[in-house]
């Protein structure tokens, strides 16, 4: 297997990123590209590129005039984007009732598996991944797609829940539950536990 050589833009996009998801850098934080190449030893160009990729990912912002940004995701924000997430996955509840997915079996053996003192940017990944291939397994390229658009906001609201599981075994435990309920279902089963599991508070403003 070749590895793929990493550039610096790529490096420095995966670091910048791995800071907002472990909530290193809070929302609203003004992200200059002066400061970011002298903190980071690069030039302004690669800076530039690196706020870039991230800016199309979500998970940074970009105004005229005004330095990148990581923008504040709201309850509002994240009741409606629950609002829109709940029939997604309650379409996958429905089609994979019943079935085991190994790959969200996966991302969960990898997030119990985390140490304790590992980035919460790893455990939205593995969050992320778990449900992201439960919504594969569907088979639906459609369904893939309009859950793909709620990825950025998804990943910065699951920012906030490193405040309301301070113990990551209780997040284990409950997606194991939601993954084994899925597996046993019938379908309204799966459903019910699938509407618990997205049920939750996101922690304070």
């Amino acid at each position: 297997m070749k590895l793929r050589p990493v550039s610096t833009v790529d490096a420095l996009a995966a670091a910048l990123r791995r800071r907002v998801l472990s909530g290193e850098i809070p929302p609203g934080t003004a992200l200059p590209e002066q400061e970011l190449g002298t903190l980071y030893g690069v030039a302004r160009p690669t800076v530039r590129e690196a706020l870039a990729l991230l800016v199309h990912e979500g998970l940074l912002r970009r105004e005229r005039n005004r330095s990148a940004y990581v923008p504040e995701v709201t309850s509002t924000d994240l009741d409606d984007l629950m609002y829109v997430r709940r029939p997604l996955e309650d379409l996958m509840a429905v089609r994979l009732a019943g079935r085991r997915v190994p790959r969200a079996d996966s991302a969960l053996t990898r997030m119990a598996a985390l140490e304790r003192d590992a980035p919460w940017a790893d455990v939205v990944a593995e969050h992320m991944t778990l449900h992201e291939e439960l919504i594969v397994a569907v088979g639906s390229p459609r369904l893939e797609r309009l859950y793909g658009v709620l990825a950025a906001e998804t990943r910065l609201g699951l920012v906030r829940l490193r405040t309301v599981y301070p113990d990551r075994a209780t997040l284990v435990a409950e997606h194991r539950h939601l993954l084994d309920a899925i597996a046993r279902g019938p379908a309204e089963a799966a459903r019910a536990a699938v509407a618990a599991h997205l049920d939750h508070t996101w922690g304070d403003e």
